[in-house]
């Protein structure tokens, strides 16, 4: 049954993800330490082309005026650049700089140390199975997105 299968895994990936997943991400040139609230942020704009202010605070599920507030820190540490669309003033574009392209770089969601440590307590048939299963889940999962099924052109996390 497809719909038990979907139950179990958005039962399953929210543990795995808590257990292991980055809490805090350090800038490697000057270790300046953002959150991974702000490094997810950072993971969803790039060095070249600009999105909107707009479609990132839609993308995110906040509103404007609270991406807004994020992403001003954001601007004030150096990592996103911000400026107007030349067409409509009214739209904010925005980019990372260099410091937050070293920034998206940098980061991982997962804490190795955490991963190894909760790998450790599995047996290595086990850890073949786990990494098997993720590994069919990744392929499905970029196979929908090349099929258009995630609706949404942000960047990595999409």
């Amino acid at each position: 049954m497809l719909a038990r299968t979907v139950r179990q895994v958005m039962d399953l990936y929210p543990r795995l993800f808590f257990a292991c997943h980055v809490r805090h991400v350090a800038d490697p040139k000057t270790r300046r330490v953002l959150s991974a609230h702000q490094a997810r942020i950072l993971d969803h704009l790039d060095a070249v082309e600009p999105t909107s202010l707009t479609d990132l605070a839609h993308h995110s599920g906040v509103t404007l005026g609270t991406m807004s507030i994020a992403v001003d820190r954001l601007v004030r540490k150096g990592y996103v650049l911000r400026a107007r669309d030349p067409v409509d003033g009214r739209r904010v574009h925005l980019r990372l700089s260099v410091a937050g392209t070293r920034i998206q770089e940098a980061q991982t969601f997962l804490d190795a140390a955490r991963v190894k440590r909760v790998l450790a307590r599995l047996s290595e048939g086990e850890r073949q199975d786990a990494v098997k299963g993720l590994d069919l889940l990744a392929r499905a999962s970029r196979e929908e997105m090349e099929a258009g099924g995630f609706g949404s052109s942000l960047r990595r996390n999409a």
